[in-house]
């Protein structure tokens, strides 16, 4: 089966599990206060799970509730079943299913549903990128000073990244932080915000999104300026245009 529309598909399906699963939740919390956990994340990933094994049996597999599970090295797939669990948990619409595919080391497809919004976003690597069919673009902003930009952090470590999003505050139009880092990827992609950054990430935060950002023309790095790694922790994703700026006020 072709790894987009298998993505497209199994996102879609999940994304309508937590829908119905909604008001009736079962919260706990992980790593630190503030990081939840839901019974729906666990169950949306049980189902995308279940699903690729029967599609992908070979394939290696790393989720975030069920963490690696070892296939070949060569074909990847990168799950977050629920991205936005504090929103979701609280009612808030930003959150959204996340399913990235890695071929030889390179995402090259990628899907993000929000069910809330009714939104599909997809992507497949020289291909660009869509919402609900029609074509992503970038915004054309071409300073931080015009520009709407979006962070995101756990409230447990604020330290990490209130400094520059007290700095990036001033400069800005306006620095909003959504909750989900999977959806706001694709808000750049759409142009929407015109620069997203974050710390601390992990690999099914980034994977579907980052590759939407690029194919509806935008940059992607690490916070630091170096070549962005899915599995490197932290990301700036922009419209390319305020990109250096960017970088320059994130590392004064």
């Amino acid at each position: 089966m072709d790894p987009l529309q298998w993505a497209i598909e199994s996102a879609t399906e999940a994304g309508r599990l937590l829908r119905e699963r909604s008001g009736a939740l079962d919260i706990g919390e992980k790593s630190a206060p503030g990081d939840l956990v839901t019974a729906a994340d666990r169950e949306s990933e049980r189902f995308i799970v279940d699903r690729l094994r029967a599609a992908f049996p070979r394939a290696t597999i790393l989720g975030e509730e069920g963490g690696e599970r070892a296939g070949r090295a060569e074909e990847r797939w990168i799950i977050d079943p629920l991205d936005g669990t504090t929103n979701y948990a609280h009612g808030y619409p930003l959150y959204c299913v996340s399913i990235g595919y890695e071929r030889d080391g390179e995402v090259v497809a990628g899907a993000v549903y929000a069910p809330a919004l009714g939104e599909l976003y997809a992507a497949e690597r020289g291909a660009g990128a869509t919402c609900n069919g029609k074509p992503l673009r970038v915004s054309a902003i071409a300073s931080v000073r015009d520009s709407l930009l979006c962070t995101g952090f756990i409230p447990a470590r604020y330290e990490r990244n209130g400094s520059n999003f007290a700095r990036l505050s001033k400069r800005a139009q306006a620095v909003r932080r959504d909750g989900s880092a999977a959806l706001d990827l694709c808000f750049v992609a759409r142009g929407t915000f015109d620069a997203f950054w974050e710390l601390d990430l992990s690999a099914w935060d980034v994977a579907a999104g980052a590759l939407i950002v690029r194919e509806a023309g935008g940059r992607v790095s690490a916070c630091d300026g170096e070549a962005f790694a899915v599995d490197g922790a932290s990301i700036l994703a922009s419209n390319a245009l305020v990109h250096a700026e960017m970088l320059g006020a994130l590392n004064e």
